[in-house]
């Protein structure tokens, strides 16, 4: 059973499925909060570490983050989502949320982790020897290590804990130690830190970074773009040796910022003016056509939730479930849940467009059927995010399904009751997905998306109609409708 726990930056929540009901009664909600920085610390060390460059990535294939601005508080379920890693007895995934307003910018780290351990003798030396977190910026947008660059780690822990955390600042001949406010607050779900049960089930870490701490007057222009990576580092045993890192984009390094990806002040928009001249709705038409591939990954309708130890970190991972007829997107805050954690990717062929016109719009449409909770379901914010890689849907599953190239944005996804159901093929969502397609347009690619959310909230799981529906229902089947123009 999993030892209470609360957090102070998590809210309280239920997940949508009885059986992990039963087995997570016993634990506590969190919810995200702005925190006063610690005490600065005086006499910062100098402390140099050697710079070792790698060959340069690919800019345009580099991922980005495109991070909401907050006018008050963050509200940590409209933050933006992204993700790395696998679920292993071994490796660990992260879930990132980033948002900002006027004065800070918050990163938060959930990390799926079955053995939690932290350093009972912590120095700023050996911090990323146990389970921490190392985020790294550039607010220049370099490719070299700078003045504006910035390195921040912090180790697991019970509670926030200055102890455990530190931070750097680049320059020619690599990394020194200096003192700047900066918050991060830890928090876990499991059985006990720093023990051999490895019947964890993971832990986060809270980043809120004044702008002021990175010598800035407030926070960035909407439309400005800095480097961002994440690194989580991973220890399994008190006598080690830690366990490789995992990090987001996989190819990013500590000293070449090169090879980051993108942190981006704003949602990305998209406008054009035409004459419309032609539209076309795209679907799967038959039961057994290939087109308009879709699947579901990780905690599925057919998945979710499960609470067997063995399945969930060694088989949940690997499950491929492309062919059902129906399934679920669904996240939230407490990171004990993740068997409940569902994405769904597709894809639309565009080949049908003609070439040579201006897209106008494009519209995605899910048909909602039902949610996790009954009537306890709460709304969500699903996002839709771009996948610049191919995949089967036969073969794709959480471990191995594609990155996401960027988020775009989301809509409102309310829970479906009793009294507001219609009936099949069930209730229509809709996203603007123009961006998107326009740029899979211009570039003569199929549109590939993933939807997932950053939610808080148990019970926010929300249930669709897929690709793979019997003929009986093929007006619930995902469609995108497109609108073009001339030039």
């Amino acid at each position: 059973m999993f030892t209470k726990r609360s957090f102070s930056h998590l809210r309280a929540a239920r997940c949508g499925h009885v059986a992990l009901l039963v087995l997570l009664s016993v634990l506590a909600a969190y919810v995200p909060v702005t925190a006063h920085p610690p005490r600065q610390q005086p006499g910062a060390v100098m402390v140099y570490l050697p710079v070792v460059m790698k060959e340069q990535c690919n800019v345009e294939a580099l991922p980005r983050i495109n991070a909401p601005y907050f006018r008050g508080d963050i509200l940590f379920e409209r933050t933006a989502i992204a993700w790395f890693g696998q679920v292993s007895p071994t490796r660990n995934y992260t879930d990132i949320r980033v948002g900002y307003n006027a004065d800070k910018l918050y990163v938060y780290l959930a990390i799926f982790d079955r053995a939690l351990w932290y350093d009972e003798r912590p120095t700023s030396q050996t911090l990323t020897q146990w389970d921490a977190v190392t985020l790294l910026l550039d607010t220049a947008n370099g490719n070299a290590l700078s003045s504006s660059t910035w390195r921040f780690v912090a180790q697991l822990y019970g509670d926030p804990s200055p102890e455990r955390r530190a931070v750097y600042r680049g320059g020619p001949s690599g990394w020194r130690a200096v003192s700047v406010p900066f918050e991060a607050k830890p928090g876990w779900r499991g059985k006990a830190l720093n023990n051999d049960d490895d019947s964890d089930r993971g832990w986060a870490m809270g980043f809120t970074i004044p702008f002021h701490s990175l010598g800035l007057t407030g926070a960035p222009q909407r439309g400005t773009r800095w480097r961002m990576a994440v690194i989580v580092h991973d220890r399994d045993s008190r006598a080690g040796p830690p366990i490789g890192d995992q990090s987001w984009p996989p190819a990013a390094s500590l000293n070449n910022p090169a090879c980051w990806g993108f942190l981006h002040f704003g949602l990305p928009s998209y406008t054009a003016t035409a004459r419309r001249s032609g539209s076309r709705i795209i679907y799967r038409p038959t039961e057994n056509s290939p087109l308009v591939p879709d699947a579901d990954v990780g905690g599925a309708i057919a998945n979710q939730c499960p609470g067997d130890e063995h399945h969930i970190w060694n088989e949940w991972g690997n499950r491929n479930y492309g062919r059902a007829p129906d399934f679920n997107i669904q996240n939230q805050s407490d990171v004990a849940d993740w068997p409940c954690f569902a994405k769904y990717y597709i894809t639309f062929p565009l080949d049908n467009i003609p070439r040579g016109k201006i897209i106008i719009s494009a519209t995605l449409t899910l048909h909602q059927f039902g949610n996790a909770g009954g009537s306890l379901a709460q709304p969500s914010w699903i996002q839709v995010l771009i996948v610049a890689d191919d995949w089967r849907e036969d073969t794709i599953t959480w471990n191995n399904a594609p990155l996401a190239y960027e988020n775009i944005g989301g809509s409102d996804v309310p829970p479906i009751t009793d009294t507001d159901w219609p009936g099949w093929p069930g209730v229509p969502r809709r996203w603007d997905v123009s961006y998107a397609v326009a740029r899979a347009y211009a570039r003569g690619e199929p549109l590939r998306l993933a939807l997932y959310e950053a939610d808080s909230a148990y019970h926010s799981g929300k249930y669709f109609v897929s690709s793979n529906t019997g003929d009986w229902n093929k007006e619930g089947r995902p469609r995108l409708e497109v609108v073009w123009g001339e030039p």
